[in-house]
């Protein structure tokens, strides 16, 4: 949709697609070559596929950690070897701080977000934000919305306050210019080799495995059409986005590897689940 949303400043916004995703700079002679991007690329081995242990001699099973007296790994304690008690974790459920709109916001999106907020609170719960969006002619469900609020406020208070809310229309007016590019056909939806480049675009290489798996999942049809339209495109992009955000959170090193505890596994899950 051409038109709908304001026009947002250079750079900005959470979805803005990075020019090199998740890769080092340009390989030059004689330089370790750049780490693939997240997703190893078709013909590659596939994101998330079982490597060899580290410090591991080639064939040979690794060793079984044992837990001594400074845990697995040499790491110190987790209480016992039980799981870490709820206060080691940020809760879900973390008020929201109030916020305000970032300097040179569009004056538009500023009176949209007032005419939500009928109370003056400085926040818009999930249904403001849903009628909101809909008077720039964007319908999602409520599923998408709690994604929405929940990946730019990083809580599940399900509020949300004036900077979240710009960015969430630039980022979803950055997410509808690509979802239009590889709508070829202006069908209103996107195949599955289309919402490959995509992702792409947006800097995630996923395996055929898991596109089809996306594909089965935002397909309204229960994947008899094999196509998704802007609404579900919106909620997958969110999907693999977050999870990915998540995931790098621990994967320092950008290796495809990452160690969760059983509690913070539970916690990277669920929001996307329960939303």
């Amino acid at each position: 949709m051409s038109g709908g949303y304001p026009q947002h400043p250079a750079g900005y916004g959470y979805g803005a697609p990075p020019s090199q995703p998740y890769t080092a700079a340009p390989y030059t002679a004689g330089a370790l070559p750049p780490p693939l991007p997240y997703g190893a690329p078709y013909g590659a081995a596939p994101y998330g596929a079982p490597s060899a242990p580290y410090s591991a001699p080639p064939g040979e099973k690794p060793k079984k950690d044992k837990l001594g007296a400074h845990g697995v790994g040499g790491a110190p304690p987790v209480h016992g070897g039980n799981y870490p008690p709820m206060g080691g974790y940020a809760s879900p459920f973390a008020a929201l701080m109030p916020s305000a709109f970032p300097p040179g916001t569009d004056p538009n999106i500023v009176s949209c977000f007032q005419m939500a907020d009928q109370d003056g609170s400085g926040f818009i719960d999930d249904k403001e934000l849903q009628r909101a969006l809909s008077s720039y002619n964007q319908s999602f469900s409520l599923r998408t919305v709690h994604l929405l609020m929940y990946l730019f406020t990083n809580t599940n208070t399900r509020k949300i306050g004036p900077k979240e809310f710009s960015s969430v229309f630039y980022s979803l007016q950055n997410w509808r210019a690509i979802f239009e590019r590889f709508d070829r056909d202006r069908s209103g939806k996107i195949d599955a080799n289309e919402l490959r480049e995509a992702l792409l675009s947006l800097g995630f290489s996923v395996s055929p495995v898991v596109l089809d798996l996306l594909v089965s999942k935002f397909d309204k049809t229960g994947g008899k059409s094999k196509a998704i339209e802007y609404d579900n495109f919106i909620e997958c992009c969110l999907t693999v986005k977050g999870l990915t955000e998540k995931f790098k959170e621990k994967d320092t090193m950008y290796s495809g590897n990452a160690s969760f505890t059983y509690e913070a596994f539970m916690l990277t899950v669920l929001p996307f689940l329960i939303a």
